[in-house]
C-alpha cells in the first residue's frame, strides 16, 4: 500500500498528463500496490521513486528512466522542458512571433518515444512564438550541434539519450546566436543558463493548459546535413593516403548512415558495416549496454574485422557523438580497443605533426596529461578544463578537445562539441597513413611513448545504492588520503572541491586528487550520470627513446601492473574494505 499523499500526488499527475499510455502505466502501477505480495511492494517503491521530486534540468539538460512521474522522462516533463526554454528565449531576445523571434533547432535519435517529444516541443515551442526547424527523422546529435551554428539558431535541442539503457531518454539542449557569448554558441549550456532556465520550467502550469501549435514549424532543408557532410570533410588532409580496410558499427543508433556516407565520399570505400548493428533499434538487442566501451559492446565488430582482416574498427555510440577505434596490437597479437586516451593524444598529436594545427588542445582534468606534454613538445598550447564538453568546447582558442570517455572534438569550428562522425574520418585517415607506413596506430603510440615516456590510465568504479554512500566514502578520503600508493609517497592531496582559478587552473568542482613522488596520479569525483564513484588512474613510466618494441613491450606490462595495484590500494582506501 501506498500513502494518501503519494496517492493523492499520482491521481494529479494523471489527471493532468497529454499521455494516455504513461496514464494507464501510473493507473496500472496504482492498483498492483494496492494488492499484496512482493509485486506491490515493487509497484509501492517504483511509485516512491518516480515521485520523489523532480528530474533535475541540469547542464545536460535532462535524462533518465521513461516512465510516469515528475522523475521520469515522458510527455508531461518534456512539455515542461520545452514551455521553460521558450520562456527563457523569449525573456532573453524577445521578438515573439515576428522575424526576431528565438530560432531553435531540434533533432532526435531512434529511441522509443524520441521522436513524440521532439514533434511535441516543435509544437509547444511554436506556439509559445519560437521559430522551430525539426528534423526530417532521427539524425545524429552532432547535425544539430552543426545546426546550431551553421543556421545561427538561439538554441538547439536533441532528444537523446546517448549511449544510456534502452529504458532511458533524454533532453539536450545548445544554446546560440544572440543567446550565447561567442565562444559559447552551439555548445551545451552551463550556469547561470541552466538555472535560469531551470526555473522557468518549474513556474510552468498545468500541462494540459500549456499551449501547442497544429503546425507552424519547418522542416531542416536536405541542404543541412549535405552542408555537415561536407564541412567535417575538411577535418582530412587533401593528399593523405585513403586506403584502409574499415569495418564499422553503428551500435544500433542513428549515426551509420552519416557515417558511411562520410567515408565514401573521401575515398574510403572499403568499409564493411556490422550489419546487425547498423539500423537503428531502440531496443539495442545485441548489446547488454550501448557503449562501446562496455565490454562485449564491439564483440561483433572485432568478430568481422577478423574475417575480412580489417586496419581498424570504428565504433560510434547510439546517437554518433562519441567515437571509439580498435586496431591489432602487435604487443598483444591481437585486437584490443584503444582506450579514450590514447585516441586522444593519436588525434591530437596528428593534427599537430602532420596537419600543423596551430592552437589550444584541450582536455578534461581526468583525462591523461599525455596530450598537454606532446603539445608542450611542438610548441601548442593545452587546456586542462573541468569534466564534460560543455566545459572543454569553451577553452579559449580551442583547435582540439577531448575526454577520455571516448568524446571528441576535431573541428570546434563545425561542432562545438563531441562529434563521433568527423572524428571517424580522422581515425580513418590515420589508420590508412599508418596502414602506407607499414604501421599500426599502436606503434605511433609507442613512437610518442619514445619521446615523452608512457602515461597509461585506468577506471576504479564504485557503484552504491545510496548516493549517501558516495559523500561518505569522499569525506573518508579527505579525511584520511593513502600515504603511498603502490610504494611510492603520495606527495599531493588537493581537495577540487575548494581549489579556485588561481591555485587549480579550474573552477571548484567536486573531487579530490592525488599525486605521487614517481608521478602517478588519481583524481576521484562523485558520478555526474550514475550512482557511483569514480577513480581516475594514471601511472608514467620511464621509456629509453631507443626503445626497441620488445622493451616497449615490457614496460607497458610493467604500467598495467602499476595500475592495478593503485587500482586496488584505492580501493581499500574508499571502501575501507582490506
Amino acid at each position: 500500500m501506498i500513502d494518501a499523499q503519494l496517492r493523492s500526488r499520482a491521481q494529479e499527475w494523471m489527471d493532468d498528463d497529454p499521455d494516455p499510455t504513461t496514464r494507464a502505466a501510473l493507473r496500472g502501477l496504482l492498483d498492483q500496490a494496492d494488492g499484496e505480495g512482493p509485486e506491490a511492494e515493487a509497484a509501492a517503491e517504483e511509485l516512491a521513486d518516480a515521485f520523489d521530486g523532480t528530474l533535475a534540468f541540469g547542464t545536460a539538460g535532462l535524462r533518465g528512466r521513461m516512465g510516469p512521474g515528475p522523475q521520469r522522462m515522458n510527455l508531461s516533463v518534456v512539455s515542461r522542458a520545452a514551455r521553460g526554454l521558450a520562456e527563457h528565449l523569449l525573456g532573453e531576445l524577445g521578438g515573439g512571433g515576428t522575424d526576431a523571434a528565438p530560432l531553435v533547432v531540434i533533432g532526435h535519435d531512434a529511441r522509443h518515444h524520441s521522436e513524440a517529444f521532439a514533434r511535441e516541443s516543435a509544437a509547444i515551442m511554436t506556439a509559445a512564438g519560437c521559430r522551430v526547424i525539426l528534423s526530417d527523422g532521427h539524425c545524429p546529435t552532432p547535425l544539430v550541434a552543426f545546426a546550431t551554428r551553421h543556421l545561427d539558431a538561439d538554441a538547439g535541442v536533441v532528444v537523446t539519450a546517448s549511449h544510456n539503457p534502452p529504458a532511458d531518454n533524454g533532453y539536450k539542449v545548445y544554446l546560440g546566436g544572440r543567446a550565447s557569448d561567442a565562444d559559447g554558441r552551439g555548445v551545451q549550456i552551463v550556469p547561470p543558463s541552466d538555472a535560469q532556465i531551470a526555473a522557468r520550467i518549474a513556474a510552468v502550469g498545468p500541462v494540459r493548459a500549456i499551449p501547442r501549435a497544429e503546425s507552424g514549424w519547418a522542416v531542416m532543408d536536405p541542404a543541412v546535413p549535405e552542408a555537415y557532410l561536407e564541412a567535417i570533410s575538411t577535418i582530412l588532409q587533401p593528399d593523405s593516403p585513403r586506403e584502409a580496410r574499415i569495418v564499422h558499427t553503428a551500435m544500433h543508433g542513428v549515426g551509420g548512415a552519416t557515417a558511411i556516407a562520410a567515408l565514401h565520399r573521401n575515398g574510403f570505400t572499403d568499409v564493411h558495416s556490422v550489419a546487425k548493428q547498423a539500423d537503428p533499434d531502440p531496443d539495442f538487442p545485441t548489446v547488454a549496454f550501448p557503449n562501446p566501451e562496455e565490454k562485449g559492446a564491439i564483440d561483433l565488430a572485432l568478430e568481422l574485422a577478423r574475417t575480412v582482416e580489417a586496419d581498424v574498427v570504428i565504433a560510434n555510440d547510439p546517437d554518433a557523438d562519441r567515437c571509439a577505434a580498435a586496431v591489432v596490437d602487435p604487443h598483444l597479437g591481437g585486437w584490443r580497443m584503444l582506450t579514450g586516451d590514447e585516441l586522444g593524444v593519436l588525434l591530437g598529436a596528428r593534427l599537430m605533426r602532420v596537419h600543423g594545427t596551430r592552437g589550444v588542445f584541450a582536455n578534461s582534468v581526468v583525462s591523461s596529461r599525455w596530450l598537454s606534454q606532446v603539445a608542450e613538445a611542438e610548441g601548442r598550447g593545452s587546456a586542462t578544463t573541468l569534466t564534460g564538453f560543455k566545459w572543454i568546447s569553451r577553452a579559449s582558442g580551442i583547435v582540439f578537445g577531448y575526454e577520455e570517455a571516448i568524446g571528441y572534438c576535431v573541428l570546434p569550428d563545425v561542432v562545438r562539441d563531441k562529434d563521433g562522425l568527423s572524428t571517424a574520418l580522422l581515425v580513418a585517415e590515420a589508420a590508412a597513413d599508418a596502414r602506407s607506413r607499414g604501421r599500426s596506430l599502436v606503434e605511433d603510440l609507442d613512437d610518442l611513448a619514445r619521446s615523452t615516456g608512457l602515461f597509461a590510465t585506468s577506471q576504479l568504479s564504485i557503484r552504491v545504492t545510496e548516493l549517501s554512500e558516495r559523500d561518505v566514502m569522499m569525506a573518508r578520503l579527505r579525511e584520511q588520503p593513502p600515504r603511498s600508493l603502490a610504494g611510492s609517497v603520495v606527495t599531493e592531496v588537493q581537495d577540487l572541491a575548494e581549489g579556485s582559478v588561481a591555485t587549480t587552473g579550474l573552477p571548484p568542482t567536486d573531487g579530490v586528487l592525488l599525486a605521487t613522488a614517481d608521478d602517478s596520479r588519481v583524481i576521484v569525483r562523485p558520478s555526474g550520470t550514475e550512482p557511483k564513484l569514480k577513480c581516475y588512474i594514471e601511472v608514467h613510466e620511464a621509456v629509453d627513446p631507443e626503445a626497441d618494441a620488445a622493451a616497449l613491450g615490457v614496460v607497458r606490462t610493467s604500467a598495467a601492473a602499476h595500475l592495478e595495484q593503485i587500482t586496488q590500494e584505492m580501493r581499500t582506501a574508499l571502501t575501507g574494505a582490506s
